[in-house]
């Protein structure tokens, strides 16, 4: 009966006399397709599309009740996996997303509208997941074809900012309450302390627990089907190099970012040979470029440092050629330093060439044992004159972390990387005041972007393609056997390793597993704490997790 009604509507839509029933029409604009069967919609949006084009003082209406339709009515909201299945949510959105085509096809100013209407309904912050999660859902289906081309950087670019936005409202306490409890994360009390003082009692209410990681979850799954979607369909270098542009804007430098990253990370896996060694290149252009900004800088070559150990789909070759770029560019760092006539080991003021000399040995220390296995590559890094950067003296062994300090010299020795009197002489250059004062909570190269993903639901897509500190095979393990016994093995700071290492070993199989795939070399401290020179607390490799806390934004 009203499919019947709506159709008789739409033939009306010619004549003059219809666009006088404003009562009658805004009752169409406020309808909700959700509740109706194929039939009914199909007519029901036959009459928005006559509308749009008909009478051009409707199209804004026209375009506002389909975008509202993005997400079903409130009272389906709360119900929305009982009552709407997959099958009839996928067809409403391919209706929607043929209405809004056909509509742009048809009207030239549809797209333009369409941009600011979805840029004014985007999701907040607060709302449902489910509406959240429909939203994104159905707005990245129009980013296809000619709509796309219209529109589809500034719908990227919204989800993105979405992303971003959720990722940096969740503190650690939101992701490890569940997995604390089972002991597979162990934080040390005053992290924990720290986001109780600076939230206090907002955080359980603002937050609810998990619920922001939750949403994020769930739209990182969304995004990840949509870029897969997009590998499926031959399009996902157009839709990777905007991403890239995205990410430059508006991830790059957002420090309290954790997840949202990983956008990038799952979209290079699909496409090693050409968009995984473009982000590489990508964040090393940035580093080696002196027009960009400082932040920007640390950032590309920490993220360059990271995503080179962490993705298991980047050959080796690559690995080693972005290396032989980070060291030649500390090494002429040095020599420019050199010819100056007074030369200062202030950390801040060198800070781009720290950053550079720990990505270079935090790279090594996952990815040295494998490059072992190539001659050529082998003999690649062996040229590179690494000794003369860390022996330079602006010192970088007594800036940079220790933890990765330790563990690449360790390597390195077991490697015969050096000779036995270089390594004595670099393990010497460790320790000092300026490691204590400078190493402790006031460390501004301690940003591991890509660390363990710990959002459990869209872990599956980055879960294949990520190297976890646990399963890496190192230099020296051959000559130890057990991995669990390498702790232990010279060289290793094993007094620091006291109050972090702590593997139950009474657990069950699953929960050893998870336990050290979760592993990371990360530390806890963030160069700009408030507190920055008064801690002398060192750092070390945890076997345990620990969360990057990085430089704020």
């Amino acid at each position: 009966m009203l499919a019947t009604t709506l159709r008789a509507l739409s033939e009306a839509v010619s004549k003059i006399d219809i666009m006088y029933h404003h009562a009658l029409l805004h009752n169409i604009f406020t309808m909700s397709i959700w509740y109706y069967n194929r039939d009914t919609r199909d007519a029901l949006l036959d009459l928005i599309i006559r509308l749009s084009a008909v009478a051009d003082q409707y199209l804004r209406e026209c375009l506002q009740m389909l975008v509202n339709n993005f997400t079903p009515p409130g009272p389906l909201v709360s119900q929305m996996e009982k009552l709407v299945s997959d099958d009839k949510r996928k067809e409403i959105y391919s209706q929607l997303h043929e209405s809004l085509k056909m509509i742009s096809d048809t009207v030239p100013l549809a797209p333009r509208v369409l941009k600011d209407i979805i840029n004014r309904s985007m999701p907040k912050l607060f709302d449902n997941k489910v509406k959240m999660v429909s939203f994104v859902e159905c707005m990245l289906g129009l980013d296809t074809e000619r709509l796309g081309d219209l529109i589809g950087t500034s719908l990227l670019e919204k989800v993105v900012d979405l992303l971003t936005e959720l990722d940096v409202n969740i503190t650690w306490e939101d992701i490890l309450q569940e997995e604390h409890s089972k002991g597979i994360f162990e934080m040390e009390l005053e992290d924990l302390a720290g986001d109780v003082d600076k939230f206090g009692q907002e955080t359980e209410v603002l937050f609810g627990g998990n619920v922001c990681a939750e949403k994020l979850d769930g739209l990182m799954v969304v995004v990840c089907e949509h870029l897969k979607s997009c590998a499926e369909h031959g399009c996902l270098k157009r839709e990777f190099d905007i991403l890239k542009t995205i990410f430059r804007k508006g991830v790059l430098k957002v420090h309290k970012s954790k997840f949202a990253q990983f956008i990038m990370f799952y979209a290079c896996s699909l496409d090693p040979e050409i968009c995984g060694l473009d982000f590489a290149l990508f964040l090393t252009d940035i580093f080696t470029k002196k027009e960009d900004d400082a932040i920007a800088r640390m950032s590309a070559v920490s993220y360059v440092g990271s995503y080179l150990s962490r993705a298991r789909f980047i050959s080796a070759d690559t690995v080693v050629a972005i290396l032989k770029r980070l060291v030649d560019w500390c090494i002429d760092h040095c020599e420019r330093q050199k010819k100056k006539h007074t030369r200062t080991k202030n950390p801040v003021e060198h800070q781009i060439f720290y950053a550079s000399c720990q990505a270079v040995m935090y790279v090594l220390c996952f990815r040295l044992r494998s490059i072992m296995d190539y001659p050529n590559l082998k003999s690649q890094v062996f040229k590179m004159n690494i000794r003369s950067i860390l022996m330079d003296p602006l010192e970088p062994l007594k800036v940079c972390l220790p933890s990765i300090v330790n563990e690449f010299l360790r390597q390195a020795k077991a490697a015969r990387l050096f000779n036995a009197s270089v390594d004595l002489e670099l393990e010497d250059r460790i320790d000092s005041d300026l490691s204590k004062a400078f190493g402790g909570v006031n460390r501004l190269d301690m940003f591991f972007p890509f660390d363990p993903y710990l959002l459990k639901e869209s872990d599956r897509y980055i879960r294949p393609n990520f190297e976890f500190w646990s399963l890496v095979k190192t230099t020296y393990s051959d000559d130890e056997g057990d991995e669990l016994g390498d702790f232990n093995a010279p060289g290793m700071n094993v007094d620091s390793l006291d109050d972090n290492f702590d593997v139950e070993l009474n657990s069950d199989d699953d929960d050893i597993e998870y336990t050290m795939n979760k592993m990371s070399i990360t530390p806890h401290r963030s160069f700009y704490h408030p507190m920055a020179m008064s801690g002398d607390s060192g750092l070390s490799m945890p076997a345990r997790i620990r969360p990057s806390v990085s430089p704020p934004s």
